[in-house]
């Protein structure tokens, strides 16, 4: 296995409603950002891999018009995967462990505000069972809350902590969308938005971009003085269906946290990309996590959830904190589909 590392990354700073620029407006600052960070040149960076979704877009292969951001000309070698930023990574890291590239370039983009977010991943969703009934993804969420606020000893209260310490962690976030000091008992006040969630237990729909890149080997060591080395990283899938399995946990994630070395232990950091505060606690035990490590000190999902970009946007917060030294061990979560349905583990480390 070659030696693969985090050397650079770069974010838009998240907004409600980007209005005046497109998705290929909103990239290019940040790859050129991202690029020149890395020390390596633009022309010597031998893969490039996106994430991101056509429903958002409102258009077929919204990807393609993307690539403006970037470049094509001379030609690359290119790819994209229709999920979040965080695949890509994984795919951009298969890629250089086959020896085809010793560096990547991959990034994602997600303008939500275009259309109405929880009615477009209703068509994420199986087609001739679960889409016609439109269900949409909050209505779905509160479904899987209500089984795991049954099933463990976790409250709405519980829930609402969540809220109020990843939107104040968010204060020191200057990429965030929604931060500040909320009040514990007047969120537990205001009415529900689906029962058991309430407005503070959802994600803020935003508009966002990030871009890493990753290099192997000695083309890492010389292009950042501490990279943030990809230790491990797998991914994990289960039943599309809710109604086939206990939405109160999360096995795949418990796999691919295994898989990737999480129970080694000595995590500092982790950043779950969790858009509704139940699923930060579900992940949180699926991962074996306990009070020694800090979770989501960026703010996570609740504080920005761009999406196609806040899984990417995890592992970038954690590579960040092993390079400026704050922290030597830490992990970063993605997960995709309804109800934490597909997720992917990466640990980093600095050696």
């Amino acid at each position: 296995m070659r030696d693969v590392a985090i050397v650079s990354t770069a974010q838009m700073t998240n907004v409600r409603r980007e209005q005046r620029r497109n998705e290929v407006e909103m990239l290019m600052p940040v790859v050129q950002e991202a690029v020149k960070r890395s020390g390596i040149p633009k022309g010597d960076i031998g893969f490039t891999c996106s994430g991101s979704c056509d429903y958002l877009a409102g258009q077929p292969f919204a990807f393609v018009s993307a690539l403006d951001a970037i470049g094509a000309w001379p030609p690359i070698s290119e790819s994209h995967v229709e999920m979040d930023g965080a695949w890509a990574l994984y795919e951009a890291w298969v890629k250089i462990q086959t020896g085809q590239a010793d560096s990547a370039l991959v990034y994602s983009f997600g303008k939500s505000s275009m259309g109405d977010v929880p009615d477009v991943l209703n068509l994420q969703l199986d087609p001739y069972y679960l889409s016609p009934l439109g269900i949409d993804s909050i209505s779905l969420a509160a479904l899987q809350a209500r089984a795991f606020l049954e099933k463990t000893q976790y409250t709405e209260r519980d829930l609402a902590k969540v809220a109020v310490r990843s939107r104040k962690s968010a204060k020191d976030n200057p990429n965030a969308q929604l931060a500040g000091d909320f009040d514990l008992e007047k969120l537990l006040a205001e009415p529900y938005l689906v029962s058991p969630l309430r407005v503070h237990d959802c994600a803020p729909i935003s508009d966002g971009a990030v871009a890493v890149v990753l290099a192997a080997d000695d083309t890492a060591r010389n292009a950042c003085e501490r990279p943030a080395w990809i230790t491990g990283i797998d991914h994990r899938i289960e039943p599309h269906q809710p109604g086939v399995r206990d939405l109160s946990e999360s096995p795949s994630t418990a796999l691919a946290g295994a898989k990737a070395g999480v129970a080694s232990g000595g995590i500092e950091v982790a950043e779950l990309y969790a858009p509704f505060t139940h699923q930060e606690l579900i992940l949180r035990d699926a991962l074996g996590l306990d009070a020694s490590t800090s979770i989501n000190p960026s703010g996570g999902a609740l504080a920005a959830n761009a999406i196609m970009v806040a899984g990417l946007t995890r592992i970038a917060e954690v590579a960040n904190r092993i390079q400026w030294g704050s922290i030597g061990r830490g992990l970063a979560h993605a997960t995709s589909g309804p109800c934490l349905q597909q997720n992917l583990v990466c640990v980093l480390e600095a050696k």
